[in-house]
This record gives structure tokens, sequence and C-alpha cells, in this order.
């Protein structure tokens, strides 16, 4: 039986629509983002420099862990509703416990942070042998090493001092990507015509929005903490720059996602679409977050410069969130001389935003901000009506 009728019958038995979000995913990613606010819960309160790369290698793991779940489901489509659910239900738990964890990550609760890490693998693991087990021995054996080891990983790191507790969370992660990244053609080939492109630009920008909506709230929370004009007016400029992201994400992000990816999935590319499901995506809500907790740090101290840490996490995030979209857009397809039209500019106004944000007070910084992304945001409306215009 071939690949696609094995599909279509999968789709017939399924009480769900496959290319949308089922609302137990969105009610997962709700827990997803607690998570990210713990883990970044430093950034906001004790801004340094070792704090926003020990951010980012934690969110790493949950982030994987999330891109894991979410392409499984994906490729699934005859998950009924009701095991959807309990899927993402057991999810939630293990998410759970490594939410609880986050603040001592590394530290009294980092037993916690493996032990919920060794469960979103067990999980997934419990899926897989469910859909694939019968494929053939390879696939087993790829499944046994991706989920089956890399949760033994996890739970044997309980047990271990630091540091060589981390040593396994770092090579549990490396066996993962290695995998993927050796993945045969054989696999790819079964995976591809399964994937449903809808389903997966939906659930990254139900994501984003849900991660901006996040910083929206600790905005509102750093505002009510530090109640007057001049956090106010930071608190206000903060709101625009979180709008002007959003502006620029959904504008432009989420359809060139669903389009690319189905002209990837068309030519067969592979190693592109992992690349934009799997990697750049993290890149994008890591930027994000930085740039929140920055904010933060800005609102309760608005006559103060940012410390070193916030004003990189500022200008960083800014570039990052705005880089990563300009690889994305290149990787699927988009002409390299209309992705440099608004990402050449993107990245010298954050430079000088950098400079900005280490030499004057946070106020004046977040505004400078503001101007940048209203420039960026601009240069990016210019650049599509003219190419409409050709197009047209």
């Amino acid at each position: 039986m071939s690949t696609a009728t094995s599909d279509q019958e999968n789709r017939a038995v399924s009480d769900r629509d496959p290319s949308r979000a089922h609302w137990m995913e969105l009610f997962f990613d709700l827990i997803f983002v607690a998570l990210v606010g713990q883990l970044a819960h430093g950034l906001h309160e004790h801004p340094s420099v070792e704090g926003l790369v020990l951010f980012t290698a934690l969110f790493a793991s949950v982030w994987w862990s999330w891109v894991n779940l979410t392409f499984t489901v994906n490729i699934m489509p005859s998950l009924s509703r009701r095991q959807l659910a309990l899927v993402m239900l057991a999810a939630m738990f293990a998410v759970g416990a490594i939410a609880v964890a986050a603040p001592e990550a590394t530290g009294e609760r980092a037993w916690l942070f493996a032990a919920g890490n060794a469960a979103l693998r067990l999980v997934l693991l419990g899926l897989w042998i469910a859909s694939s087990w019968g494929v053939g021995t390879a696939s087993r054996v790829r499944l046994l090493v991706y989920n089956g080891v890399t949760a033994v990983l996890w739970i044997v790191s309980i047990w271990l001092p630091s540091p060589w507790i981390f040593v396994l969370w770092g090579l549990s992660i490396v066996v993962e990507v290695t995998l993927l990244v050796a993945s045969s053609s054989a696999w790819a080939a079964r995976m591809l015509p399964r994937m449903n492109t809808e389903h997966l630009a939906e659930r990254f920008g139900l994501l984003v929005v849900i991660v901006l909506g996040e910083s929206v709230l600790s905005t509102v929370g750093a505002l009510n903490e530090s109640w007057n004009l001049a956090s106010g007016l930071v608190g206000a400029l903060g709101l625009a720059m979180i709008s002007l992201l959003a502006w620029s994400f959904f504008m432009y992000g989420t359809d060139a996602m669903r389009v690319g990816l189905d002209a990837l999935r068309e030519a067969g590319d592979y190693r592109a679409i992992r690349d934009t499901v799997a990697f750049l995506p993290f890149l994008i809500v890591v930027g994000v977050t930085a740039i929140s907790g920055a904010l933060d740090r800005a609102i309760q101290h608005p006559a103060e410069p940012l410390p070193q840490a916030s004003a990189i996490a500022l200008s960083g995030g800014i570039a990052v969130f705005y880089l990563t979209n300009a690889i994305i857009s290149l990787r699927f397809g988009r002409p390299l001389r209309a992705v440099l039209g608004w990402a050449i500019p993107a990245l010298l106004l954050t430079v000088a935003l950098g400079f900005a944000a280490a030499f004057f007070d946070a106020a004046v910084a977040i505004a400078c901000a503001v101007v940048v992304l209203v420039v960026i945001v601009t240069t990016s409306e210019v650049t599509n009506r003219r190419r409409m215009r050709a197009a047209g």
C-alpha cells in the first residue's frame, strides 16, 4: 500500500481536522509559555550575561521537546481527538514539572527538570511505537535511540552530581540533533508526504502569539510594580515595540511559512524543512523573550542606563528576530535582493541601537528601539508594495 493511500485512510478514520491546531494543543502551549516565563525570570529580575546564556541553553532543551511533539502530532493525522487530548495532558504534566523546576534548574531542582524532560521523551516514544513500530528494523532502532535512549540519559542524570548531570543533558540533545541531521532519505521520504503545512504554520504562529502575549502580561506586571509617569511612558513604548514585532511576524511570517513549506515539500527539500521548523524558530522565540526581559528592566528603572545584559537582550533580541526571519525567507526561496532590502537596514539599525542602549537612560533606549522598529516595518512595507506593483 502506498504512503499516500495510507495517509488518506488515516484521515478518513480520524475525528479531527489535522490541518488545524486542536484546542488541547493550544492549552499545552499555555503551559509551555509559562515554562518560558519561569526560565526567563532571571532576565527580568537580575539580568546578567551569564543568566542570558543559561536561559538560552536551558530553553534549547525544552524547545526541542516542543518541536518534537508538534511535528509528531503533525505527521500522525490518524490520532483521534481523545487520543490527542491524552497525549497533550501527559505532556502538560511533564512540562509543568519542568516549569516548577526552572528557577532552580541548575541547583536543587535539577532532578525535577531532568525528570520532566525524560517524561516528555517517554510520551513521544509511546506515540512513535504505536504508529511506526511495524515499519521495519531500521525505524525501530531509530525511534528507540531517539526517544528511548535519550530518556534513559535524562533519568540517569537525576542521580549524578554537577557537572555530570549537565553533561548527560547536553549529550541527550546532541544525540537527537545528530539523528535528525543524519536522517536517511528513506525516512524523510516517508515523513514528507504526511506533513501538514497548514497545521505547522498555525502551530508556530499561535505559539508566537502566546509568547508576545506573555510579553504584554509581563510589561503590565512590571508597570504595576513601578507605577509612575516615567514607567508608564516606557510601558506604552514597550507595547508599541511588541505590536511592531507582531506586525512584522504576522503580516509576513505566517503566510510565508505556509507557502514556503508547501514549496519545500513539493521539492522534497527535507533539510530546508528541518531548518525552518526545528532550528530557526527557536531563535525567534528567544529574541522575543530577551526583548521582554529588557523592557521589564527599563520600566522598573527608566532613568538609569540598562545593565549590560539588558542592553544586549534589547538590541540583540531585535537583531536575532529579524536576522532569523531573513534566513527563513531565503530558505523558503525568496529572492536575495527582496530580503536584503529590509534585512540590511534592520541589522544596521540594531547595531546603532546597541550603542544607544549602552550609553543612554533606559527610557531613551526603549524610545530608540521603537524608532528602529518603525523604520524596519516601514521599509518592509515599501519593499512589499514595490514587489506587488512589479508583479502586477
